[in-house]
């Protein structure tokens, strides 16, 4: 297995300069910063996926938010949604620490991996139909990467849902037609479409946004119900 190939990828990721629109707005929000974070220096720049090479099970989320990932340079890490996510992870037992604050905190994901559709951070969070068709080869190649390994799926909201169901086509299983619409608690099997290889369980799971979270709309049981669910299918043992 080529556990060389992310790494690379990784970092072909973080120098992508594709979208004008979003490089100017991450390097905007990273100049004028948050007051809060005033001493930070931000990242600025696409932001890779996060986890192990091997990984099992896969998250995949919207895109970086402007003064989290954008400014932390990890997925998820340095905002409530990361909050939430990485707590819900570490309860049934996928990561090591339930906070997510900075690239070196110490934090590691058993099993799974985390990314997005979209590496940049976009204003008001809301990338272009356009920037997303842009950014998906970086997913359809992170696939291919994952694969040997790969078992399962959990995507987060349905702008995720509708930007990755082309991403794994193009990389090697098999989507129904006419497409699954986006469902939480929603979960489809992919077959693969070559003679070897293997299928996934793709699951569906409202986003961890505030939006959501602060009405209820997910709550943190929903969301390690889905977790644990996605985990099992995927061979992995959560909380053991």
């Amino acid at each position: 297995m080529n556990t060389g190939g992310l790494p690379v990828l990784d970092r072909r990721i973080a120098g992508c300069r594709a979208c004008p629109r979003l490089v100017d707005w991450r390097e905007e929000v990273a100049r004028t910063k948050r007051a809060a974070f005033a001493d930070w220096t931000y990242w600025g720049r696409p932001v890779p996926g996060f986890g192990p090479p091997d990984a099992r099970l896969l998250i995949v989320g919207l895109a970086p938010a402007a003064h989290g990932g954008n400014r932390t340079g990890r997925m998820f890490t340095g905002d409530r949604s990361g909050d939430v996510l990485f707590q819900a992870l570490y309860d049934v037992g996928l990561a090591s620490q339930p906070t997510a604050v900075s690239a070196d905190d110490g934090l590691e994901l058993h099993g799974v991996r985390v990314t997005s559709p979209v590496h940049c951070a976009p204003p008001a969070n809301k990338p272009t139909p356009a920037e997303r068709d842009t950014c998906r080869p970086w997913l359809v190649q992170e696939l291919g990467l994952l694969r040997p390994t790969l078992r399962a799926v959990v995507v987060l909201g349905a702008f995720g849902w509708q930007a990755a169901l082309p991403a794994f086509s193009e990389a090697g299983w098999t989507v129904p037609r006419p497409r699954p619409v986006f469902a939480h608690g929603g979960r489809v099997s992919l077959d693969a479409t070559e003679g070897t290889g293997t299928g996934l369980h793709l699951f569906g799971c409202f986003h961890v946004s505030q939006r959501n979270t602060f009405t209820g709309r997910l709550t943190s049981e929903m969301l390690r119900d889905v977790l644990s669910t996605a985990a099992e299918s995927a061979g992995l043992r959560p909380g053991t």
